[in-house]
């Protein structure tokens, strides 16, 4: 280079800093509140800025991050620019921009990455909406911050896809149980695979005695007789009210003179189909259900299942011998699960331990075939995304 050209350089103004003078200069504008600048001059400041940060350093798109924080005015699409750039940018405006809104937020969490989606499940307030969006990356770093979140609300879809998820993630169990959301049906299927604490919680807190259902209906059933209980939907409904448990119908066709009969046999020659099933008839619960019951690993079934049926606690023994499970341990104690098992059965009401089975025979039966899997050649075009009996049975079997 020549001596003039050398000479002409160092005279020069440096490259950028006008730029970096009008980014600044725009950031200002934008911040102000609202009603200092009109709402056209905004808005053409900030699609100019938002042209300037298409190649802007990071340092600027920092600072523009870090000035519109808590700038709610600010406008949507600069926001959903900001809050889908890198982590450390986007951060200022996930977390502290209130002016954001569900369905940018929504864009952001499909373009983002996993880091983005926490920072999204932390926010304030989280509508249903967009908690169905976290939850279905299946992400259980971001799904466990969105259940304690108490901003945030949960659909029910939302709540079922959660419950399939903490199958395969235990700790999303506990976190379950305190969500006021939780219904009783979504807690009669998280039972299933949630341990014994949660199990015993759900027990207590989730299972009703259904005495007002039965006092309303009480009419009911005298003019499903006269029909012959010919109705199927009104006939499993009536199932799941009615107070009485065993079926008495059953003893006339048994080779066992009652319940009891038919578990002290099963103690002594051990549980197998025959015996399961008969001991499900009399106790007037559907095959599917006895076989869930009785193949569950916890066993706190089975104390819902006597107390139900009103079997006292030295059938609860010959019941849980019949499945060559012990009952004493080490020195004569108690075995361990068997007392926790114990423990289900004796805080457990009676009444609220027909609500249980019945719920549970009602919609497993309802919804289940032994040869096919889900039935779906009766169901209405409805059924399977509305049926309470129907999300039970493809949350523990699969199926739509």
């Amino acid at each position: 280079m020549s001596n003039v050209a050398e000479d002409l350089m160092e005279g020069a103004p440096e490259i950028g800093r006008a730029r970096d003078a009008l980014v600044r200069r725009l950031i200002d504008v934008l911040a102000l509140p609202s009603s200092n600048v009109p709402p056209q001059d905004r808005s053409m400041g900030s699609d100019i800025l938002l042209e300037l940060l298409f190649g802007a350093s990071q340092e600027d798109l920092a600072l523009c991050a870090r000035r519109l924080a808590d700038k709610s005015e600010a406008p949507r699409r600069l926001l959903r620019f900001l809050a889908s750039a890198p982590i450390d940018i986007a951060r200022h405006v996930l977390e502290g921009n209130d002016g954001i809104e569900d369905s940018d937020l929504a864009h952001v969490a499909g373009v983002g990455t996993p880091e983005h989606r926490l920072l999204i499940a932390q926010r304030k307030q989280v509508s249903a909406m967009l908690s169905d969006v976290l939850i279905d990356y299946r992400e259980p770093h971001v799904i466990t911050p969105l259940l304690k979140n108490r901003g945030a609300s949960l659909s029910d879809m939302g709540l079922d896809a959660v419950l399939e998820i903490s199958r395969e993630e235990p700790d999303l169990c506990r976190l379950l149980l305190d969500r006021p959301e939780l219904t009783p049906a979504h807690a009669m299927v998280l039972f299933w695979w949630a341990d014994p604490d949660v199990r015993r919680v759900i027990l207590t807190r989730h299972a009703a005695e259904r005495m007002e259902l039965i006092a309303v209906c009480s009419d009911v059933f005298p003019m499903m007789a006269a029909e012959g209980w010919r109705d199927p939907h009104a006939r499993k409904a009536m199932q799941l009210i009615e107070r009485r448990q065993r079926n008495r119908d059953a003893i006339e066709k048994s080779q066992f003179v009652n319940l009891e009969h038919a578990v002290e046999t099963a103690a002594k020659e051990g549980m197998n189909a025959r015996l399961a099933q008969e001991v499900g008839f009399l106790a007037g619960v559907k095959p599917i259900t006895i076989a869930k019951l009785l193949s569950d690993k916890g066993g706190e079934g089975i104390a819902v299942l006597c107390k139900a049926t009103g079997l006292k606690t030295a059938y609860l023994k010959l019941l849980w011998k019949s499945l060559r499970r012990p009952v004493e341990g080490e020195a004569g104690e108690p075995d361990p699960w068997f007392r926790r098992v114990l423990h289900c059965y004796q805080i457990l009401s009676v009444a609220k331990a027909q609500t249980v089975l019945r719920y549970w025979n009602w919609s497993l039966s309802s919804a289940y075939s032994p040869t096919s899997g889900m039935v779906d050649e009766e169901d209405g075009p409805q059924e399977g995304n509305y049926s309470a009996a129907r999300k039970t049975a493809a949350l523990l079997f699969g199926g739509r």
